[in-house]
């Protein structure tokens, strides 16, 4: 494989918080929308972003402090309200409806479709997972450890939902029909946060404090993969269109790539001190994530090119430098927290302002 990869970062943009500090701030909801074109380089297939529009959609509670955001088999994006203790749903026109979470101050942060045709999330603070229509019935489901702090939460494979315990440090998984199973992280203190589902049917997973990427099995069997920078605290984690693992490391201000086999790549963010949090897939299988500390939302392309590889011998890879082209159109002053899904070929994010 000939790949080739770059990084574009668009400033003055979004930010987020780390936690287990748990900071609330007015949040907005915006969109990007872009327009595109193909490179001149032929082996360059993916379109480069030449243009942005930015909507934003104000959250009608105050404080609400916007976190995750996903994708409703309804057609609407669906966003947790860490700071307003709420479930809110927003169109693709902009339009935003509210719905309260039973249990006070339970600082919801991940949430997800599930695969019954609801949306789940991690009750931070209430210790719970919930669940909720969309029409909007709230179900809470109470986690077998006290204060586990849930945080991130996916969709696993094996029509069930699996979650991270900060504090609990473990891996839970919960069936739709409420029954949780918690898997002990092998190293002890590791805060794990953002959890995806590999191409390889395992659940992948970024282990905050333990420097460590992880994946774990549908059976429950934990590997552990050390990040080659010290204290890079990675945080969010999502699969990239070259079917490998990326991820966002807070404080080395870099992103890495896990293979399914474990081998790490790290690429360099060109803005000192980003603190980038959350990554996501965009339009065209391009990989986005949020700089926290700079204001900005950057843009990964990665392209990937079969060459002919002699008879007997296996495949490679080549990576050349990164390119870091760069495009002024973000508000000053916002501070970019969840990056999330796609819809209408917008990118949705939550920011702090």
């Amino acid at each position: 494989m000939l790949e080739k990869t770059r990084v574009t970062q668009f400033p003055d943009k979004i930010n987020v918080c780390g936690h287990l500090t748990y900071l609330f701030f007015p949040i907005l909801i915006f969109a990007l929308s872009f327009c595109s074109t193909a490179p001149g380089d032929p082996a360059n297939t993916a379109p480069i972003v030449s243009a942005i529009t930015i909507n934003e959609f104000p959250v009608p509670t105050s404080g609400s402090s916007s976190y995750g955001i996903a994708a409703g088999p309804d057609g609407n994006l669906w966003f947790t309200e860490e700071g307003g203790n709420k479930i809110g749903r927003i169109t693709t026109a902009g339009v935003i409806t509210e719905f309260s979470i039973p249990t006070g101050d339970s600082a919801p942060l991940g949430i997800t479709a599930g695969p019954d045709g609801n949306l789940w999330f991690a009750e931070t603070l209430g210790n719970k997972i919930g669940r909720i229509t969309t029409a909007g019935v709230i179900t809470e489901f109470p986690i077998p450890t006290g204060d586990s702090s849930p945080f991130g939460i996916t969709a696993g494979p094996d029509g069930n939902l699996w979650f991270t315990e900060i504090t609990g440090n473990s891996i839970g998984r919960i069936t739709t029909a409420g029954v949780i199973t918690e898997f002990p992280i092998p190293t002890a203190g590791t805060q794990p946060q953002g959890i995806t589902v590999g191409p390889d049917s395992c659940l992948w997973f970024a282990e905050f404090a333990g420097n460590k990427i992880g994946r774990i099995t549908t059976a429950g069997v934990i590997t552990e993969f050390s990040i080659p920078t010290a204290s890079s605290y990675p945080k969010g984690i999502t699969v990239g269109p070259d079917g490998c693992l990326w991820f966002a490391e807070f404080s080395s201000g870099k992103i890495g790539r896990i293979t399914t086999a474990g081998v790490i790549t790290e690429f360099s963010i060109p803005t000192a001190n980003s603190y980038p949090v959350g990554i996501s897939v965009g339009p065209a299988g391009n990989l986005w994530f949020t700089e926290f500390a700079s204001n900005k939302i950057a843009q990964i392309v990665v392209n990937a090119a079969t060459i002919p590889i002699p008879e007997g011998q296996q495949s490679f890879m080549i990576e050349p430098p990164v390119v870091t082209p760069v495009i002024d159109t973000v508000p000053a002053q916002a501070k970019p927290i969840g990056i999330g899904p796609v819809a209408a070929g917008s990118v949705f994010v939550g920011y702090a302002v």
